[in-house]
Protein backbone atom coordinates (compact mmCIF):
# COMPACT_ATOMS: atom_id res chain seq x y z
CA UNK A 1 0.00 0.00 0.00
CA UNK A 2 2.52 2.31 0.65
CA UNK A 3 4.62 1.55 -2.64
CA UNK A 4 1.02 2.37 -4.28
CA UNK A 5 0.31 5.67 -1.82
CA UNK A 6 3.93 7.16 -3.13
CA UNK A 7 3.47 6.05 -6.82
CA UNK A 8 0.05 8.43 -6.60
CA UNK A 9 1.82 11.34 -4.89
CA UNK A 10 4.75 11.16 -7.65
CA UNK A 11 2.11 11.38 -9.94
CA UNK A 12 0.03 14.10 -8.69
CA UNK A 13 3.22 15.81 -7.94
CA UNK A 14 4.06 15.42 -12.01
CA UNK A 15 0.96 16.46 -13.03
CA UNK A 16 0.72 19.56 -10.87
CA UNK A 17 4.32 20.41 -12.49
CA UNK A 18 3.02 20.12 -15.83
CA UNK A 19 -0.16 21.87 -15.37
CA UNK A 20 1.81 24.95 -14.04
CA UNK A 21 4.12 24.84 -16.59
CA UNK A 22 1.32 24.72 -19.46
CA UNK A 23 -0.22 27.40 -17.55
CA UNK A 24 2.77 29.46 -17.42
CA UNK A 25 3.43 28.93 -21.27
CA UNK A 26 0.01 29.96 -21.81
CA UNK A 27 0.62 32.99 -19.49
CA UNK A 28 -2.69 31.97 -17.23
CA UNK A 29 0.16 32.35 -14.60
CA UNK A 30 3.28 34.14 -13.85
CA UNK A 31 5.87 31.28 -12.37
CA UNK A 32 8.58 31.90 -14.31
CA UNK A 33 10.82 33.34 -11.63
CA UNK A 34 9.99 30.57 -9.89
CA UNK A 35 10.33 28.01 -12.14
CA UNK A 36 13.66 29.47 -13.89
CA UNK A 37 15.67 26.75 -13.08
CA UNK A 38 13.73 23.95 -14.43
CA UNK A 39 13.11 26.22 -17.65
CA UNK A 40 16.93 26.13 -18.15
CA UNK A 41 17.27 22.40 -17.07
CA UNK A 42 14.51 21.24 -19.94
CA UNK A 43 15.42 23.71 -22.35
CA UNK A 44 12.23 25.73 -22.47
CA UNK A 45 11.46 29.26 -22.55
CA UNK A 46 8.12 30.30 -20.90
CA UNK A 47 6.04 33.76 -21.37
CA UNK A 48 6.46 35.10 -24.83
CA UNK A 49 4.66 37.98 -23.75
CA UNK A 50 5.45 41.09 -21.60
CA UNK A 51 4.71 40.64 -17.90
CA UNK A 52 1.35 42.62 -16.83
CA UNK A 53 1.49 44.63 -13.73
CA UNK A 54 -0.70 42.69 -11.27
CA UNK A 55 -2.10 46.20 -10.19
CA UNK A 56 -2.11 47.21 -13.88
CA UNK A 57 -6.01 46.92 -15.16
CA UNK A 58 -6.23 45.56 -18.74
CA UNK A 59 -7.47 48.53 -20.93
CA UNK A 60 -9.71 46.50 -23.52
CA UNK A 61 -9.98 50.03 -25.68
CA UNK A 62 -6.34 50.12 -26.27
CA UNK A 63 -6.83 46.83 -27.48
CA UNK A 64 -9.67 47.65 -29.83
CA UNK A 65 -7.69 50.61 -30.81
CA UNK A 66 -4.75 48.40 -32.01
CA UNK A 67 -6.73 46.23 -33.74
CA UNK A 68 -8.28 49.26 -35.66
CA UNK A 69 -5.37 50.68 -36.56
CA UNK A 70 -3.75 47.42 -38.08
CA UNK A 71 -7.26 47.06 -40.17
CA UNK A 72 -6.83 50.62 -41.33
CA UNK A 73 -3.14 49.87 -42.21
CA UNK A 74 -4.29 46.82 -44.21
CA UNK A 75 -7.16 49.06 -45.87
CA UNK A 76 -5.20 51.62 -46.69
CA UNK A 77 -2.47 49.24 -48.18
CA UNK A 78 -5.38 48.30 -50.39
CA UNK A 79 -5.98 51.32 -51.29
CA UNK A 80 -2.82 52.26 -52.59
CA UNK A 81 -2.68 49.38 -54.18
CA UNK A 82 -5.84 50.44 -56.25
CA UNK A 83 -4.37 53.54 -57.04
CA UNK A 84 -1.63 52.44 -58.36
CA UNK A 85 -3.83 50.13 -60.61
CA UNK A 86 -6.11 52.98 -61.59
CA UNK A 87 -2.86 55.21 -62.50
CA UNK A 88 -1.61 51.89 -64.81
CA UNK A 89 -5.17 51.77 -66.51
CA UNK A 90 -5.48 55.21 -66.76
CA UNK A 91 -2.16 55.47 -68.51
CA UNK A 92 -3.56 52.46 -70.72
CA UNK A 93 -6.69 54.53 -71.39
CA UNK A 94 -4.65 57.98 -72.43
CA UNK A 95 -2.43 55.77 -74.72
CA UNK A 96 -5.54 54.15 -76.15
CA UNK A 97 -7.09 57.83 -76.77
CA UNK A 98 -4.05 58.79 -78.14
CA UNK A 99 -3.68 55.97 -80.68
CA UNK A 100 -7.34 56.24 -81.58
CA UNK A 101 -6.55 60.31 -82.29
CA UNK A 102 -4.57 59.40 -84.32
CA UNK A 103 -6.05 56.41 -86.55
CA UNK A 104 -8.78 59.33 -86.85
CA UNK A 105 -6.84 62.01 -87.82
CA UNK A 106 -5.05 59.29 -90.66
CA UNK A 107 -8.43 58.51 -92.06
CA UNK A 108 -9.24 62.39 -92.14
CA UNK A 109 -6.56 63.08 -94.28
CA UNK A 110 -7.12 59.55 -96.25
CA UNK A 111 -10.63 61.26 -97.07
CA UNK A 112 -9.45 64.71 -97.83
CA UNK A 113 -6.95 63.17 -100.12
CA UNK A 114 -9.80 60.67 -101.97
CA UNK A 115 -12.17 63.81 -101.82
CA UNK A 116 -9.30 65.91 -103.75
CA UNK A 117 -8.67 63.15 -106.40
CA UNK A 118 -12.35 62.90 -106.67
CA UNK A 119 -13.05 66.39 -106.85
CA UNK A 120 -9.81 66.36 -109.84
CA UNK A 121 -11.08 63.57 -111.79
CA UNK A 122 -15.16 65.29 -111.81
CA UNK A 123 -13.07 68.47 -113.06
CA UNK A 124 -11.43 66.63 -115.47
CA UNK A 125 -13.98 64.62 -116.70
CA UNK A 126 -16.41 67.71 -117.04
CA UNK A 127 -13.04 69.26 -118.93
CA UNK A 128 -13.51 66.87 -121.35
CA UNK A 129 -17.17 66.58 -121.58
CA UNK A 130 -16.70 70.50 -122.53
CA UNK A 131 -14.20 69.59 -124.81
CA UNK A 132 -15.78 67.01 -126.73
CA UNK A 133 -19.03 68.96 -127.16
CA UNK A 134 -16.99 72.02 -128.73
CA UNK A 135 -15.38 69.88 -131.18
CA UNK A 136 -18.35 68.39 -132.03
CA UNK A 137 -19.82 71.30 -133.02
CA UNK A 138 -16.73 72.12 -135.18
CA UNK A 139 -16.15 71.87 -138.79
CA UNK A 140 -14.59 68.52 -138.41
CA UNK A 141 -11.42 69.41 -140.42
CA UNK A 142 -10.59 72.51 -137.44
CA UNK A 143 -11.50 69.46 -134.82
CA UNK A 144 -9.23 67.13 -136.22
CA UNK A 145 -6.13 70.08 -136.24
CA UNK A 146 -7.21 70.58 -132.76
CA UNK A 147 -7.25 66.86 -131.71
CA UNK A 148 -3.69 66.32 -134.00
CA UNK A 149 -2.47 69.18 -131.40
CA UNK A 150 -3.05 66.79 -128.08
CA UNK A 151 -1.41 64.33 -126.59
CA UNK A 152 -2.75 60.42 -127.61
CA UNK A 153 -3.93 60.06 -123.74
CA UNK A 154 -6.16 62.94 -124.17
CA UNK A 155 -7.11 62.22 -127.46
CA UNK A 156 -8.21 58.72 -126.43
CA UNK A 157 -10.24 60.05 -123.54
CA UNK A 158 -11.89 63.03 -126.14
CA UNK A 159 -12.87 60.48 -128.30
CA UNK A 160 -14.95 58.10 -125.82
CA UNK A 161 -16.27 60.81 -123.77
CA UNK A 162 -17.16 61.90 -127.78
CA UNK A 163 -18.82 58.21 -128.22
CA UNK A 164 -20.86 58.14 -125.05
CA UNK A 165 -22.40 61.79 -125.45
CA UNK A 166 -23.47 60.11 -129.27
CA UNK A 167 -25.17 57.20 -127.26
CA UNK A 168 -26.63 58.95 -124.85
CA UNK A 169 -28.22 61.37 -127.30
CA UNK A 170 -29.00 58.61 -129.57
CA UNK A 171 -27.02 59.92 -132.28
CA UNK A 172 -24.51 59.23 -134.30
CA UNK A 173 -20.80 59.40 -133.61
CA UNK A 174 -18.30 61.33 -135.37
CA UNK A 175 -15.43 59.58 -134.04
CA UNK A 176 -14.80 57.43 -136.72
CA UNK A 177 -15.21 60.20 -139.42
CA UNK A 178 -12.76 62.42 -136.94
CA UNK A 179 -9.95 59.24 -137.55
CA UNK A 180 -10.48 58.90 -141.23
CA UNK A 181 -9.07 62.45 -141.67
CA UNK A 182 -6.13 61.95 -139.18
CA UNK A 183 -2.86 60.46 -140.67
CA UNK A 184 -2.88 57.06 -140.74
CA UNK A 185 0.10 56.66 -138.02
CA UNK A 186 -1.54 58.65 -135.77
CA UNK A 187 -5.23 57.21 -136.10
CA UNK A 188 -3.37 53.10 -135.97
CA UNK A 189 -1.80 54.48 -132.49
CA UNK A 190 -4.28 56.01 -130.85
CA UNK A 191 -6.72 52.65 -131.95
CA UNK A 192 -3.78 50.38 -130.63
CA UNK A 193 -3.71 51.94 -127.37
CA UNK A 194 -7.50 52.05 -126.96
CA UNK A 195 -7.67 48.66 -127.55
CA UNK A 196 -4.80 48.32 -124.90
CA UNK A 197 -6.23 50.55 -122.61
CA UNK A 198 -10.20 49.61 -121.95
CA UNK A 199 -12.68 52.12 -121.10
CA UNK A 200 -12.37 52.69 -117.24
CA UNK A 201 -8.71 52.27 -117.19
Amino acid sequence: MLGKIIILLFLIAAMAFGGVLWFDYLNVIDARTFLAPVYRLIGLQGRTQPAVDPDTMLNLNDERFAILVEALDLQRMEIDNREIDLRNRHSEILQMAQELEERQKALEDQQLSINALLSEADIRDRSIEQTARDLTGMPPQRAVGILEAMDDQLVIDVLRKTEEIAQAEDAASIVPFWLSLMPPERTAEIIRKMAARPPGL
